[in-house]
């Protein structure tokens, strides 16, 4: 690989989300080409961006590809992700990893033993916001974190239908509390259900709790009439919300006043609340740019293949907790 140039780049899957990848790639690398089921499809999107359409795989890492996206349906990822590790090509897979524990173990041990970098596609990982809430936490200035809590909800998307909310909305958020609390989960319960979907939960809320005593607390649905995609942190100096898409963050504290006991109705609070908003960016950008870096420094992405195995452990756990309705331990 050329270290001063451009990576040549390549994405597998360009449907919803593999088209965004393929945008990216060509803004901030060299895209050679795209590959997909659909050959109409794969044409479109390349004539778009101005690279080749390809039938296969084979045909991509033929055409020397230096790293490439996997944004297949998630029973292929093993498939794609193992036929270019055998040729020797640095992928980033989107999430989940894999459909099973199993599959995910095999993609991150080939990878491994080949010596090939290994991303795993959690992009809210990559949002400002996060980074600023991780980077403030561990300099102290929010106090101790006492728990996490996130809501990621929303309509019914018709694009769903191999896996569950949890799997599809809650693995977001299941990554991210992971990376700001810092710790293994050690037990989880969940509760939910179905009332649109065909096959799987449709709604849950998940209860982690993480070996330094923080609980963490996970709301996902596709019954709201409302999009929301926000974090909360509760710790001992404040109050902090984060919204992902507005990229913004309230910070709040609260001192209690005198009050007269014999009057409770007129007890009295000194608010201090300020918001911070980042410097915007694009998170599948930073996702990308990461994984990209890595690559090209043989260092480990922001999200590695570990982080995405333990993930999708707690994330299998909740369906199972949900499904049983017993506490899982980890």
């Amino acid at each position: 690989m050329d270290l001063r140039g451009p990576v040549r780049v390549g994405v597998v899957g360009v449907g919803s989300m593999g088209q965004n990848h393929a945008r990216v790639y060509s803004e901030i690398a060299e895209l050679v080409g795209v590959v997909d089921a659909d050959p109409e499809t794969a044409k479109r999107v390349a004539a778009r961006l101005e690279c080749e359409a390809f039938p296969d795989v084979k045909d991509l890492v033929r055409a020397g590809v230096e790293a490439a996206s996997v944004a297949v349906p998630t029973h292929y990822h093993r498939r794609v992700a193992m036929e270019l590790i055998e040729a020797g090509v640095p992928i980033l897979v989107e999430k989940p990893l894999a459909t099973s524990l199993k599959e995910a173990r095999e993609i991150v041990e080939s990878a491994d033993e080949a010596g090939l970098t290994l991303a795993a596609g959690h992009i809210e990982r990559h949002n400002p916001v996060v980074a600023f809430a991780k980077s403030a936490l561990e300099a102290g200035e929010f106090g101790d974190l006492v728990t996490a809590s996130a809501r990621r909800v929303s309509s019914f998307p018709t694009r769903v239908r191999d896996v569950g909310v949890i799997m599809d909305l809650g693995i977001h958020e299941v990554d991210v509390l992971r990376y700001i609390v810092g710790e293994d989960v050690e037990s989880v319960y969940a509760s939910g259900g179905r009332r649109l979907h065909e096959k799987f939960e449709d709604h849950a809320t998940i209860v982690l709790n993480f070996a330094n005593g923080v609980t963490g607390f996970v709301e996902v649905s596709w019954l709201t009439p409302m999009r929301v995609r926000k974090f909360a942190l509760t710790c001992s100096k404040n109050f902090v919300e984060a919204d992902y898409t507005e990229q913004s963050v309230l910070i709040s504290s609260a001192t209690l006043e005198k009050y007269d006991p014999s009057d409770l109705y007129r007890v009295s609070f000194h608010y201090d609340t300020r918001q911070v908003a980042v410097q915007k960016e694009e998170p599948l950008k930073r996702e990308l740019q990461d994984f990209l870096a890595a690559v090209k420094d043989k260092r480990e992405p922001l999200v590695s293949g570990f982080d995405a195995i333990e993930t999708l452990r707690v994330c299998e756990a909740a369906v199972h907790s949900q499904r049983d309705r017993k506490l899982v331990m980890l």
